[in-house]
């Protein structure tokens, strides 16, 4: 992908903690190379103003106002439900394509199959980038991820957009910090934005899920003493359980952390009527470490919580509460301290994955 591009991000009218998943993470973690987001319901703001964090990057109420900032590139920084583009965002895209940007998206509606958009690119020289297309080559799971000499890390989850990618993110630094090599196999649209590879395996055809799963976790144990796999959906999400148990069995992780909101109470988009309650976390220990240990032996080794919207000492009751009810080290690693996770990890390399000896390692 192209090197340090300067983001222009679209999130018209879902610019928001919890409604642009997209555009938070690539501002909480690639902050500097955004200049702009563009929600005409919030022009005039920041995204602190918003996110409580991203310092003073403008939010912009038109594409014109947003090109002024002199973006590289512009982000579409939502992933609505069914990854379909805005209708009416397409003619922003054919404005910044005009202006000589690149497009970059993570949505199902692929921008590099749309006649004007190509044609209006080839004329520029800029680049349409869909970060979800898979590349053609993938193959079914053999299990071969599990000859990997890595401790293979996957981050599960409760329900949907609930910190299983923030959570890795966030748990790479301190390992890495403390000499553990580390690295992060991104699986969706957002994480391949940040890492600058991966592949979103929700936009893989049901049979090679797990297959892709197998390959970006091969290659990110590559060099590494550990390899985090970004998770996806939940065991139990009546839509997208299929693509958690791809992954699960195609990583065939040796160790996973499961990831909640903490005030969250049932599984779906939150902003509809619920109707799916989230059961005990200890439910979702027993539900994931069965289903992965019919391929390959597993087991939950912390809690990562998303107290996003708690006040601190709230925040500080979830996690203990969370320790207290699974047995397992529980915290908000993008909040507090992750060190209870990363010392689960360090724990895990010796009592899950002992190094092998050279010589019985195929």
């Amino acid at each position: 992908m192209p090197d340090s591009p300067r983001f222009l991000i679209l999130a018209d009218g879902d610019f928001g903690p919890m409604t642009s998943k997209t555009a938070n993470s690539v501002i909480r973690y690639l902050p500097d190379r955004v200049v702009a987001v563009l929600d005409r319901s919030q022009a005039g703001q920041t995204a602190a103003d918003i996110l409580g964090f991203g310092g003073g990057i403008p939010v912009v109420a038109s594409m014109q106002e947003g090109l002024v900032h002199r973006p590289t590139a512009v982000l579409i920084g939502i992933a609505p439900q069914g990854g379909r583009l805005p209708a009416d965002w397409h003619a922003w895209l054919v404005e910044a394509v005009d202006a000589g940007c690149d497009l970059w998206s993570g949505l199902h509606t692929f921008l590099s199959d749309d006649p004007v958009l190509v044609e209006k690119a080839r004329a520029k020289g800029t680049k349409l980038l869909d970060l979800r297309r898979p590349p053609p080559d993938l193959p079914v799971a053999s299990g071969a991820a599990k000859a990997t000499e890595a401790l293979r890390v996957l981050t599960v989850g409760t329900d949907c957009n609930v910190g299983k990618m923030t959570a890795q993110l966030q748990l790479i630094r301190s390992l890495n910090a403390r000499g553990v090599r580390t690295r992060f196999a991104a699986t969706g649209q957002t994480g391949i934005m940040i890492e600058g590879w991966g592949i979103a395996v929700d936009a893989v055809v049901a049979d090679f899920i797990a297959g892709a799963a197998e390959r970006v976790t091969i290659e990110g144990a590559e060099n590494a003493d550990v390899v985090l796999v970004e998770g996806q959906g939940s065991i139990n999400h009546p839509g997208y359980s299929g693509v958690t148990l791809g992954l699960l069995h195609g990583s065939a992780p040796d160790a996973m952390i499961l990831c909640h909101q903490a005030t969250r109470e049932y599984i779906g988009d939150y902003r509809r009527a619920s109707w799916l309650r989230i059961p005990p976390l200890t439910e979702y220990v027993r539900m994931y470490e069965s289903a992965a240990n019919a391929v390959h032996p597993s087991r939950v080794i912390g809690i990562a919580l998303n107290t996003y919207d708690l006040d601190d000492a709230a925040a500080r009751k979830a996690c203990e509460a969370a320790a207290m009810e699974t047995g397992l080290p529980a915290t908000d690693p993008v909040r507090f301290d992750p060190s209870p996770l990363v010392d689960a990890i360090v724990t895990a390399r010796t009592t899950l994955r002992a190094p092998r000896p050279r010589s019985a390692i195929a």
